[in-house]
């Protein structure tokens, strides 16, 4: 399946320490959101946002793969939406950190809605913007 939403970062911290932002709970909070994550197969956990008047600022998820520390992926699903989130983690030859996202599974209506990928697209560029300065604080 073609990701709907497919997403490269370099980073040069440790693949472990890259590996912990997107695993432990409090450092997630940093980057995502308030959260009661645990990387644990099967653990179900929500994301808390501030609601706003388009959403209520929950997304709920499971924890579907944890192979640390090359992939994490667990369910997305908020706003009527049901997509799967998937982060993988490879360390180059030059020591840099590689991970990779996809976000797969959005519904056609979505898709055609013009700006909806874009806009996940530029959440998650955010997002990515905000774990950057959290490695660099580690």
């Amino acid at each position: 399946m073609k990701s709907d939403v497919s997403l490269d970062f370099q980073f040069t911290s440790s693949i472990v320490q890259v590996w912990n932002a997107l695993t432990d709970s409090e450092t997630l909070a940093k980057w995502i959101w308030n959260n009661d994550f645990k990387p644990i197969v099967g653990h179900k956990f929500q994301f808390r946002a501030e609601p706003n008047e388009w959403w209520n600022g929950i997304v709920d998820s499971e924890v579907l793969v944890v192979d640390e520390p090359n992939k994490l992926s667990y369910t997305w699903v908020s706003a009527g939406e049901s997509t799967i989130v998937t982060w993988t983690l490879k360390k180059g030859s030059d020591g840099i950190i590689h991970l990779h996202l996809d976000q797969t599974g959005f519904s056609a209506e979505t898709k055609a809605r013009e700006g909806a990928i874009e806009g996940a697209k530029y959440a998650w560029m955010n997002m990515s913007n905000q774990l950057e300065k959290v490695l660099a604080e580690l």
